[in-house]
């Protein structure tokens, strides 16, 4: 099959080089020239664990390339995945569709053949309706059909999640466009991945109900450890008692300073003004998303309890900036809001994460950057485990205690035990325990 993937970011790259891994014919692109010349050079934009490896393979083999002209890659394609961003529109938070839009125009013009236009952009309810609307509108002899095949990619493990999905959703009433979307996946049947064909509007909305109950997970269990703080019990062991009932599952159970990233914070948002807009709103979604942004304010509150109740003057140490491990993605870090937190309260913030300081270097301003996880907690009054990287998981704590200027571990992912922490000497504070 011949695939033109619109829009080479996370999700186009990702889904580009792994369709290009099943043996079709990919051409990636985009509109920022500098994007295109750095992955025709080999340089891969984001950090996604064996990205690199797979897009280059695919390069050397010739079944993947880049280019910042839609109309060549569309008209030789027999499918067409828009996969443009759609970050939340400032003031209401609905998703931005202005990438889309513009992207069904330019497909529209050249479409050459039956051609099955995908939305790969997770996007709100009829945004597929409106892309046919503009396709139609624009080439009113086209021979198309507009399906919503919505992502379901973990960053940090998203290469993993495209090859071995849960499921492979396919919103359409097109009896061709259900044969060539077979035929995209077909590499996938090997795996038994079962395929769901819906409505259009179902699969849409499938994706956003999807990440709004991961979202409703986490902010259950967050919650539940500040219970467990008030009243003397273990949030941890809590999550497995609940997790080990196949009706809940262990999954989306680990307790933290908040939900971040590219998806859940803006999807949610969506999804609460999709609900508004037509009169059935989603009060549990949107306590989801109050709770959460009030949970990554509370960290640096917690941190600075920690230390005494005041951090003015002091040095606090992060370890980790992204909002999870794997990747370099910064969008909506709870990170973001413990910084600013504890530099309100007068603290010097020193950081290190092992993928996500370039990123994060234009969000936060007076941090110092360190070279790695003991020279951040050099003279620190208190170091805190903001993400979980496997880099922290095995810290030499005896090195920590000598360098530091005070003996203050808090761990907001509960990396490590009360038990290891204070056999070290440190005052120790974690989540969801007394």
């Amino acid at each position: 099959m011949r695939i033109a993937m619109i829009g080479s970011g996370y999700v186009g790259l990702v889904s580009g080089a792994c369709f290009a891994d099943f043996g079709h014919d990919v051409i990636c692109v985009d509109k920022d020239p500098a994007k295109i010349e750095a992955l025709q050079a080999g340089r891969i934009p984001i950090f996604e664990p064996g990205l690199d490896a797979l897009v280059g393979d695919n390069v050397r083999q010739g079944r993947l390339s880049f280019a910042t002209e839609l109309a060549p890659a569309v008209a030789g394609a027999d499918a067409v995945f828009i996969a443009v961003g759609t970050p939340s529109r400032r003031g209401d938070g609905f998703a931005d569709l202005s990438y889309v839009y513009a992207a069904a125009r330019e497909i529209a013009g050249a479409i050459a053949g039956y051609t099955v236009v995908v939305t790969k952009s997770t996007v709100p309810v009829g945004t597929g309706d409106e892309v046919e609307r503009i396709v139609r509108e624009s080439a009113p002899e086209a021979d198309f059909a507009v399906v919503s095949n919505p992502e379901f990619l973990r960053e940090g493990a998203a290469i993993d999640d495209f090859k071995r999905p849960d499921r492979i959703v396919i919103g359409t009433e097109d009896a061709r466009a259900v044969a060539v979307m077979n035929e995209v996946y077909r590499p996938l049947y090997l795996n038994a991945a079962p395929i769901l064909v819906t409505g259009r509007r179902t699969a849409e909305l499938t994706k956003y109900a999807a990440n709004a109950f991961l979202a409703t997970k986490i902010t259950f269990i967050n919650e539940i450890a500040d219970l467990c703080e008030q009243v003397g019990a273990n949030v941890q062991e809590v999550a497995r008692g609940i997790g080990l009932d196949n009706r809940i599952g262990k999954k989306f159970l680990h307790a933290g300073p908040g939900y971040g990233g590219s998806c859940f914070p803006k999807d949610t948002l969506a999804l609460v003004k999709t609900a508004q807009d037509h009169g059935a709103p989603m009060r549990i979604v949107e306590t989801v998303v109050a709770v959460n942004d009030q949970r990554k304010r509370a960290m640096a509150r917690k941190v600075i309890t920690a230390c005494g109740g005041s951090v003015r003057g002091k040095t606090i140490a992060l370890l980790g900036l992204t909002f999870k491990p794997n990747t370099d993605d910064m969008r909506d870090a709870p990170s973001l809001s413990i910084v600013a937190g504890l530099q309100d309260a007068g603290a010097r913030v020193r950081a290190y994460d092992p993928e996500g300081m370039d990123q994060a270097r234009p969000l936060l301003n007076d941090v110092a950057y360190a070279q790695d996880a003991y020279d951040c907690a050099e003279g620190a009054d208190a170091l805190v485990i903001v993400t979980e990287w496997n880099a922290f998981r095995a810290l030499d704590f005896a090195r920590l205690r000598k360098v530091m200027s005070e003996p203050v571990l808090v761990d907001l992912r509960n990396v490590y035990s009360r038990s290891v922490g204070e056999r070290h000497g440190f005052r120790y504070t974690s989540i969801g325990t007394a």
